[in-house]
C-alpha cells in the first residue's frame, strides 16, 4: 500500500489515576524529522517514544505532542528543610542578642521563610507509566498510519490516471514520429526538383540525406525508455511500501527523456505533445513529493 506523508493520529487513555493524550501530525519532508514535545515529568521517555514511532514512520516532518495529567492525591509531598530552618533560627537569635530584642521565634514564623517547606513531586514508577504511555503512543501511531494510507490510496489513483495520460501522449509521439521523416523526404525531393531541374540527382544521395536527418530526430530510444519508466512506476505503486524516493528518481529520468524529445522535435505537433508530456510529468512529480 502507498502512504501519504501527511497524516494525523490521536490516542487517549483516561482512568482514575491519570489522563494521557498523544497526538501525531506530519507534513512532507525528504527525511524523517521527528519533533517530540513532552511534559517535563515525562522527558526521560523521549527516546522510547522515538524508537516506538520508527516502527510506523519512515519519512516526513513529524510533530508529536504528549499531555499528561496526574489525578493521584499523593503525587506531591511536603519536604522540611531542617538545615535552612536552623540557619534562620540562628540568625534570628543573633539579632536578638545584637539588638536586645525579645525573642518571638515560633514554628509558624519560621515556616513562612523561603525554602523551609517545599513541595516536591513523588518519585514515579517509570515502568508503570511507560506501560500506559506506550499503549497510547501506539494507538495514535496506528490511527496516524491509517490516515496516511487513506490519503495514499487517493494519491495512487490520481498518479495512475496521470500515468495513463502520459502513456497516451507517448503513443501519439511514437505514431507520428515516422511521418516526420516522410514529410522531410517529400520536402527534400520537392526542393531538389526546384533547384536542379536539369540536373540528375542520385536517389541514393537523397536517401542518405534522409537517413542522416532521421538519426537526428529519431525518438525511438526515448519512447522506449519512457514506456519502461511508466511501467516501472505503475509496478512500484501497485507493490506499495515506502517508495517516494525511488519514484522521485524515476520521474527525474522521465523528465530527461521528455527534454530530449523536445530538443529533437522538428515538428509543431511533436513539440506540442512534448510540452504536454512535460506538464504531466511535473504533475506526477508534485504528487510523488507527498508519498512516504
Amino acid at each position: 500500500m502507498i502512504k501519504s506523508m501527511t497524516g494525523f493520529g490521536r490516542g487517549e487513555q483516561v482512568n482514575d489515576d491519570r489522563k494521557i493524550v498523544v497526538e501525531i501530525k506530519a507534513v512532507n519532508h525528504r527525511f524523517c524529522d521527528m519533533n517530540v514535545k513532552l511534559p517535563k515529568k515525562l522527558n526521560y521517555f523521549e527516546t522510547d517514544i522515538r524508537t516506538c514511532l520508527k516502527e510506523y514512520i519512515q519519512r516526513g516532518k513529524v510533530d508529536v505532542f504528549v499531555t499528561y495529567e496526574d489525578y493521584t492525591k499523593s503525587n506531591v509531598c511536603v519536604k522540611y528543610n531542617k538545615e535552612i530552618a536552623t540557619e534562620y533560627v540562628n540568625y534570628l537569635n543573633s539579632m536578638v542578642e545584637d539588638f536586645g530584642l525579645q525573642s518571638d521565634v515560633k514554628p509558624a514564623v519560621i515556616g513562612r521563610f523561603p525554602e523551609v517547606f517545599t513541595l516536591e513531586e513523588q518519585s514515579v514508577d517509570e515502568n508503570e507509566i511507560w506501560s500506559h504511555l506506550e499503549g497510547v503512543v501506539r494507538e495514535a501511531a496506528e490511527k496516524f498510519v491509517e490516515s496516511r494510507v487513506r490519503e495514499g490510496e487517493n494519491l495512487k489513483k490520481d498518479l495512475l490516471a496521470k500515468l495513463a495520460a502520459m502513456s497516451d501522449i507517448v503513443a501519439y509521439i511514437e505514431e507520428k514520429s515516422p511521418q516526420i521523416i516522410e514529410d522531410y523526404k517529400a520536402r527534400l525531393i520537392e526542393k531538389v526538383d526546384e533547384l536542379a531541374i536539369n540536373t540528375q540527382i542520385d536517389d541514393q544521395r537523397i536517401a542518405a540525406e534522409v537517413t542522416m536527418y532521421a538519426d537526428k530526430v529519431c525518438v525511438d530510444e526515448e519512447v522506449v525508455r519512457l514506456r519502461s519508466h511508466i511501467d516501472s512506476t505503475i509496478k512500484i505503486l501497485t507493490e506499495g511500501g515506502a517508495v517516494g524516493r525511488k519514484l522521485d528518481f524515476i520521474v527525474q529520468e522521465m523528465n530527461r527523456e521528455a527534454n530530449t524529445i523536445l530538443s529533437k522535435a522538428n515538428s509543431l505537433i511533436i513539440s506540442d505533445k512534448g510540452i504536454d508530456l512535460k506538464t504531466e510529468i511535473e504533475k506526477v512529480r508534485e504528487q510523488i513529493q507527498n508519498i512516504e
